[in-house]
């Protein structure tokens, strides 16, 4: 998995979260963050490790979006990992 499949994975979290009230809900009181700072931060490096991040910690939800996404959840976890890799390198 490279950053940029990552990036696309982690907008594709979203867009599946934006599509799931509930999930969405969840997601911005996990955060803290509102759906303007949402909208404004979609597609930033730290935006897609929370979503990941937050898929991964709610197996429910990670299970849900892998189903829709026709994915493995090890597929999300090679995902944060190529995250954070990236994240390494711009230190």
């Amino acid at each position: 998995m490279t950053p940029e499949n990552a990036e696309i994975l982690a907008l594709e979290a979203l867009g599946w979260l934006a599509g799931d009230e509930e999930a969405l809900q969840r997601f911005l009181a996990q955060s803290g963050i509102d759906a303007a700072a949402l909208r404004m931060d979609a597609g930033s490096p730290e935006m897609n490790m929370a979503v990941l991040d937050f898929l991964l910690a709610h197996e429910d939800l990670l299970l849900r979006f892998c189903e829709a996404a026709d994915m493995k959840p090890n597929h999300v976890h090679a995902g944060r990992r190529a995250l954070g890799k990236e994240e390494l390198r711009e230190i």
